[in-house]
């Protein structure tokens, strides 16, 4: 099992209702292949971590990568790993807002990544919160 994590650049600005309809494919298929992950958007950036069997994951790179809606995707960290940090998620998503409206977004993700372990992880996702997700 494996654990990637990117960054890529959004072409253009998603709206909602296109964002929701990513989001919706992306649970789909990666429920279908045993991938699980967090994805945190912040205006046109994108940061993203994908787990599971490194088949799959791979797999579900190449696929994104492959994605004209956007570009630039840069890997940050891939390694081995002996136990998922988004074990519920298909794909957990962060909003580039905040959830209570007061825009403390860097809070709110604080809060959903509060159970992860691997300080790596930790820190890529609570970093891009701090500088992107406002």
């Amino acid at each position: 099992m494996i654990r990637l994590i990117y960054i890529s650049t959004a072409r253009s600005e998603l709206s909602e209702v296109e964002l929701e309809a990513i989001l919706r494919v992306s649970r789909r298929n990666n429920a279908a292949v045993g991938v699980t992950g967090l994805l945190i958007v912040g205006g046109r950036r994108f940061l993203q971590a994908l787990e599971g069997p490194a088949d799959a994951v791979t797999q579900t790179y190449d696929r994104i990568k492959a994605d004209g809606r956007h570009f630039a995707a840069v890997t940050l960290d891939s390694r081995a790993i002996s136990e998922r940090s988004f074990p519920g998620w298909a794909m957990g998503h962060q909003p580039g807002k905040s959830l209570r409206g007061d825009g403390a977004v860097a809070d709110d993700v604080a809060a959903l990544i509060t159970p992860i372990s691997d300080p790596t992880t930790h820190a890529y996702f609570a970093e891009f919160a701090k500088n992107h997700a406002a």
